[in-house]
């Protein structure tokens, strides 16, 4: 047998150890714990910060992954590390079965093994809806990163806290969207997402956003902020155009939020980038921004912040 897990151990593992000690070194982390977080001797973490990083970005190549890729990945990782280190395994799995499902690592199995050159078990078990998801969680990782090193993007932070929504590829169902258990919260003046970005993991904003790309949809994101008067003379200078769901006079039954777009979007709408829930009735008033992806919508929201802060 000849698993592509070799690859992983062999090739890929190493390279991007490498990359992450950099990270870690960077960040002031000494070498013993960085050793400790990696799961390797502290002598190979001095190999590690003592070579020449091109090594690690060129056995990366092996597997199509471009310089600024790596880059990603190994800050992803470094960050997921420094969590805890079930989150750092669950990162790197991530990863390395994004690359297995968009058969990046096929080509270097195939030279390894000539035999599997009719092999495609990995893109069939990994590609997919599986393989989209993976890189959403990737693109949504990307995005709360910029969030949480805002130092302004919690002026816009709403009571409820924040969440940050993406669909995966044609995604029409709630269990593929990806979002952030917990949501996005404020600890000591900064953004904090409590878990990793997940599938399914908020109803809520799943159903704002596949309902806004039902009649938008470039729409592939979500997130919401706080809404007052300020915000919404932002939203206006920055040209956005927004879609006012009104007051509510009571909570009642179910997401009121939801119904009251839905019934919005079926009484006919103009095209819109943001939508409006004025409160009332309980509800916190918040500004739901739509976007083409999970980065972009957080480059909106850190915009809006940096205005409402020097306003």
């Amino acid at each position: 047998m000849q698993p592509p897990d070799e690859l992983m151990t062999g090739t890929f593992l190493p390279g991007m150890r490498h990359l992450v000690a950099a990270r870690l070194r960077a960040r002031g982390l000494a070498q013993t714990r960085i050793s400790a977080l990696l799961g390797v001797t502290q002598a190979s973490v001095s190999l590690y910060l003592g070579s020449d990083p091109e090594r690690a970005y060129s056995s990366l190549a092996k597997f199509s992954v471009s310089r600024s890729q790596a880059d990603r990945d190994s800050e992803a990782l470094a960050d997921a590390l420094q969590k805890n280190p079930v989150e750092g395994v669950e990162a790197l799995n991530r990863i390395w079965t994004g690359l297995l499902g968009s058969g990046a690592a096929c080509f270097a199995h195939r030279a390894l093994y000539p035999a599997l050159g009719e092999c495609d078990i990995c893109i069939k078990e990994y590609g997919g809806r599986k393989g989209k998801i993976s890189e959403t969680v990737s693109e949504v990782s990307a995005a709360v990163r910029l969030l949480e090193a805002s130092p302004d993007f919690v002026t816009v932070m709403p009571e409820v806290s924040v969440n940050l929504a993406c669909v995966a590829g044609d995604a029409t169902t709630p269990s593929e969207v990806v979002a952030i258990p917990g949501r996005i919260v404020r600890v000591k003046e900064r953004a904090k997402a409590m878990l990793p970005p997940e599938a399914g993991a908020s109803a809520h904003m799943s159903k704002m956003l596949l309902l806004a790309r039902s009649k938008m949809p470039e729409h592939r994101a979500c997130i919401n902020i706080r809404y007052d008067r300020r915000v919404g003379a932002l939203l206006s200078e920055a040209g956005l155009h927004l879609l006012a769901l009104g007051r509510r006079a009571s909570r009642g039954a179910g997401d009121a939020t939801v119904d009251a777009l839905e019934k919005k979007l079926k009484s006919g709408s103009k095209p819109f980038d943001a939508v409006v829930e004025e409160g009332g009735g309980g509800i916190e008033p918040n500004v739901y921004l739509f976007a083409r992806g999970a980065e972009e919508a957080a480059r909106i929201a850190v915009r809006l912040a940096r205005a409402y802060s020097a306003a």
